[in-house]
């Protein structure tokens, strides 16, 4: 008996001290709360780490300092004697947490925030009142007051130190790599040895959390591009994104080992470095806008205007070739200035726009969703199934009618704006490109249309003999155009 009480009397004595590193509780149906530290004392240096424990019940989270679409971080305040400084939370990286059509970043399980309390060497009283949201259907705003008292010693890691190490392998470490973030909002990162297993090249997926909420839409797809020098991110940017401005947050990388990478990156304004992938669609956008022009001076709204001026053309047979060759260029610049008004035109439109993340639409739904739309009423269009326009045409006759520069500079103005029916469609389709690509891109994407309905009379200008080769207008046009229709629903 009298050894039963004297082990009862050192597990009591044992207790506290075992208890050292972590607080009394706050528990509720959701979470239990707790202040905890790595170590059981205050070492010689007079640092600790001290964290909020939240042991969350399954099916609820909590939220990272950007909780993303919803959602409010976890906030700690300490009470420290004098001397004594908590720095900042060192936040764990989240993780992503789709909620409906929302998406948050944030914790479940066994999440620990920790901070590093230092000051002078001696024993501390510390002391936390914590708030935090626990959501699951719904979301509950909790709190809780906490005290831990350590006394000096060696400063030895204590029974919690594993969670403390647990967190600090989720926490973000700088990285060796330069970042940049574009106006459009890709983000480029650069590695030094992208060919090694521990470089960029073994990156299989990437997510980037940025460190302000509306920088980014967290919602939306980030599309993972590998390039010869490290990798590009699409980021679609949010409400609060300036371009210009820094981007700070955390790169989220898994490699082909599944293993993860969490670093922090400061992305420095500027322009992406343009990549061999990226020049061969520019220029593939633009010859396939170049091809769109050429094909529309076969339709039949614009093929008449043009042989008006054609059969001109024959007239000037005897005439010096310059005379023929100013018709030839009043023509194009027609054509030229139209579609530069109008490419300025869409790029005003993206300005004012830019906030809603210009430069990656095809990540959201409803915009792939209306350029199917405007593809499939193309389709329609060229069917004549949904006319568009129509009275234009005997007023771009007259005009283009009229003798010298001024009529050919007309017939190509009105070659792209009034004879609609056939226009309309195919700006529809630049458009829908222009709207994907840099600005420079879309411009050269109108400019490049325009040149392709331009070429044909200004070759003709230029070599006018060439015109007994052009067919006669006929039934074969509206062929022509109503086969034109089955690749727009193909597209759509």
């Amino acid at each position: 008996m009298r050894n039963l009480l004297l082990g009862l009397l050192l597990l009591a004595l044992a207790a506290p001290a075992a208890r050292a590193a972590e607080s009394a509780p706050v528990t509720t149906k959701r979470v239990t709360a707790s202040l905890v530290s790595a170590s059981d004392s205050v070492g010689p240096d007079g640092k600790v780490q001290a964290a909020l424990r939240l042991q969350l019940a399954p099916g609820w989270h909590t939220y990272w300092r950007n909780p993303g679409d919803a959602g409010t971080p976890p906030a700690l305040d300490f009470s420290l004697p004098a001397g004594f400084h908590a720095g900042a939370i060192a936040w764990p990286a989240p993780e992503r947490m789709p909620e409906g059509p929302l998406v948050t970043y944030g914790y479940r399980g066994d999440v620990l925030l920790p901070a590093t309390i230092t000051g002078p060497p001696g024993p501390l009283a510390l002391k936390l009142h914590a708030e935090w949201l626990v959501c699951a259907k719904v979301c509950i705003p909790e709190s809780g007051d906490f005290r831990l008292d350590l006394p000096a010693g060696d400063g030895a890691p204590g029974a919690q130190a594993p969670l403390f190490a647990a967190a600090a392998a989720r926490t973000p470490r700088p990285s060796p790599w330069a970042a940049t973030i574009a106006p459009d909002g890709t983000l480029a990162v650069t590695g030094t040895n992208p060919g090694s297993s521990s470089g960029l090249g073994s990156v299989r997926a990437a997510y980037f959390f940025a460190d302000t909420p509306d920088v980014i839409a967290a919602a939306a797809p980030q599309t993972l591009r590998a390039t010869a020098d490290g990798l590009r991110l699409a980021l679609q940017p949010g409400p609060a994104f300036h371009a210009g401005a820094p981007l700070a947050g955390v790169l989220a990388l898994r490699d082909s080992g599944d293993s993860e990478t969490f670093l922090r990156l400061d992305a420095k304004p500027g322009a992406v470095p343009a990549a061999a992938d990226q020049d061969a669609g520019v220029v593939r956008l633009l010859g396939l806008a170049f091809l769109g022009g050429l094909i529309l001076n076969l339709m039949p709204c614009v093929f008449p205007v043009l042989a008006i001026k054609v059969a001109g053309l024959a007239g000037l047979a005897g005439a010096r070739r310059g005379r023929a060759a100013l018709y030839g260029a009043s023509y194009a610049a027609g054509v030229l200035v139209t579609f530069a008004a109008l490419g300025l035109l869409l790029l005003a439109l993206r300005a004012g726009g830019g906030g809603a993340g210009w430069g990656f639409q095809f990540q959201s739904p409803a915009f792939v969703a209306a350029i199917a739309w405007l593809l499939f009423a193309v389709g329609l269009n060229f069917s004549g199934l949904l006319p568009i326009g129509g009275r234009g045409a005997g007023v771009g006759q007259a005009l283009a009618g009229r003798e010298g520069p001024v009529g050919s500079f007309f017939t190509g103005l009105l070659a792209v704006l009034v004879a609609s029916p056939c226009t309309a469609p195919f700006m529809g389709a630049a458009i829908a490109g222009a709207l994907a690509a840099s600005p420079a891109a879309a411009m050269g994407v109108f400019l490049a249309l325009g040149l392709g309905l331009a070429a044909p009379y200004a070759l003709l200008a230029l070599i006018p003999g060439l015109a007994r080769l052009l067919p006669r207008p006929g039934r074969w046009m509206e062929v022509l155009r109503q086969a034109l229709a089955f690749p727009m629903y193909g597209a759509s």
